[in-house]
């Protein structure tokens, strides 16, 4: 198994990608601890790791509030002897689809504000508890990158994100410590509990179009492939570079986006 042996913090472990690369991560042989807002989506996953035979904990976190955030990490390195992985999976309702001359600078920093924030947040917390190196994951979209009218906030946060990851791969390096932002594109099969029907609701809206037809001609027209990627896709890519086995890959950004961007 890739993750024999391993300890792995997930916040949001309760959401769609989150609970996705927490099954993952058990399936592969590692004990999950599950942070997030909401117990009762954090249960579930624990429910489904549980009957598959794996080990998950749960707890209730705000990744935004730092002092809880360090304490819950310190517990589960209390608990389980340090962390070898940690994952930032957290979901923040912000505005999409609407265009710059309609946004309004709350809007457009919210999700900047809160993304950059609980990764540093989660990050600092995780590192402090690793134990002879270990691997941090992040999460961007290709709005990093994407020129495009609605996602002006959004596209800046993972843009920052992205830059966030290759800097602290530079800091962490020394300690043996890798990190690598995951990028997918949109998830068609993560809709269903993922914030992200709400946030895509406004541009599907606007076009006149239901959220899955919007999907549907982004995976047709947008993508080498024709489809997009899947939340079993992205939780065994994210199983595999938090393994022993993608050592040697740190302060990357592994493009999970069914060719939307080429790099």
């Amino acid at each position: 198994m890739l993750l024999e042996h391993k300890v792995a913090l997930i916040h949001g472990g309760g959401g769609a990608i989150g609970g996705a690369v927490a099954r993952a991560f058990a399936r592969e042989g590692a004990r999950v601890y599950l942070a997030g807002r909401g117990r009762d989506k954090l249960a579930r996953v624990a429910a489904d790791i549980a009957a598959a035979g794996g080990h998950a904990d749960i707890a209730t976190v705000d990744a935004l509030d730092e002092a809880a955030v360090q304490a819950h990490a310190a517990a589960v390195a209390a608990d389980a002897g340090g962390i070898d992985i940690a994952l930032n999976a957290i979901g923040v309702p912000h505005v999409q689809g609407v265009p710059f001359a309609e946004l309004t600078l709350s809007d457009y920093l919210h999700p900047i504000e809160a993304y950059t924030r609980s990764n540093f947040i989660t990050a600092q917390a995780a590192a402090r508890h690793m134990r002879g190196g270990g691997a941090i994951l992040t999460l961007s979209t290709p709005g990093s990158r994407m020129s495009g009218v609605g996602f002006l906030g959004y596209g800046v946060t993972c843009a920052a994100i992205e830059a966030f990851t290759r800097l602290l791969a530079a800091e962490l390096g020394p300690s043996g410590i890798r990190v690598v932002c995951l990028r997918p594109h949109a998830i068609p099969d993560a809709q269903p509990a993922s914030h992200a029907h709400e946030v895509f609701a406004e541009s599907a809206r606007r076009a006149g179009v239901s959220i899955e037809a919007m999907l549907d001609e982004a995976a047709r027209t947008g993508t080498l492939l024709g489809r997009l990627p899947t939340l079993a896709q992205v939780a065994d890519y994210a199983a595999f570079v938090a393994s022993d086995r993608a050592g040697a890959m740190t302060g990357a950004v592994a493009n999970l986006s069914c060719g939307a961007l080429v790099d």
